[in-house]
């Protein structure tokens, strides 16, 4: 799929999702009230590379947080992992989720993380980053990073920038920063992601996540 098809399915998306809102949806990264259990998938669409898609399912219950992903820490490589939820704050909105886990498949390690947010008034400071120890040696060792600075100015609605570090694909830029654009509902959200914005062939990213309550 071309970026500008890509582009074009959340425009044409988004309205739908967003015209019913009831309540905001929080990222689909970010951390979940307890009893909750959601899905996401992120859809890349890379220039210069095939596209892939990063699925990850969430679980809370109290405190703790289990976690599955798949391709994010590298193509045809699963993650598991447990954490314990921390958060509060009232004018200030904090939440912060150590994790530890283990990865297996195209890479192997074990790797210690975390999810944070701090939240003020109708801004959000979103970040999630893990430290991959690889088992294959010293060399591979990588610190993963994806974070968002986001401004909700109604409901359903939010807006802001975005920064990614990974080894998934090979870019000339350490750090990929872009731009965001995403709508939601109770149950679901879509958020479209461009990265390196100044090249001639931004990295499209579509992120689709639906968060059930039990």
């Amino acid at each position: 799929m071309s970026h500008a098809r890509a582009i074009a399915l959340v425009l044409l998306a988004s309205p739908a999702i967003g015209r019913h809102a009831a309540a905001q949806t929080p990222p689909p990264n970010e951390g979940l009230s307890p009893g909750s259990v959601s899905a996401s998938v992120y859809t890349y669409f890379l220039p210069d590379y095939h596209d892939y898609v990063q699925p990850t399912i969430m679980a809370d219950h109290a405190a703790l947080h289990l976690e599955a992903r798949y391709n994010y820490e590298d193509l045809a490589t699963g993650s598991a992992w447990a954490g314990y939820a921390f958060s509060g704050g009232e004018t200030w909105r904090w939440a912060l989720t150590p994790m530890l886990g283990g990865v297996f498949g195209s890479s192997n390690g074990i790797a210690p993380g975390y999810r944070g947010e701090v939240g003020y008034w109708k801004l959000d400071l979103y970040s999630e980053g893990e430290y991959l120890f690889d088992l294959s040696g010293e060399s591979n060792h990588f610190f993963y990073n994806w974070s968002e600075l986001a401004l909700a100015p109604v409901e359903w609605f939010r807006c802001g920038v975005v920064a990614q570090r990974t080894r998934v694909y090979q870019t000339d830029r350490e750090l990929a920063r872009g731009a965001l654009l995403g709508f939601s509902n109770e149950l679901a959200s879509v958020t479209g992601y461009a990265f390196n914005l100044t090249e001639r062939d931004p990295t499209v990213v579509i992120a689709l996540a639906l968060t059930l309550d039990r």
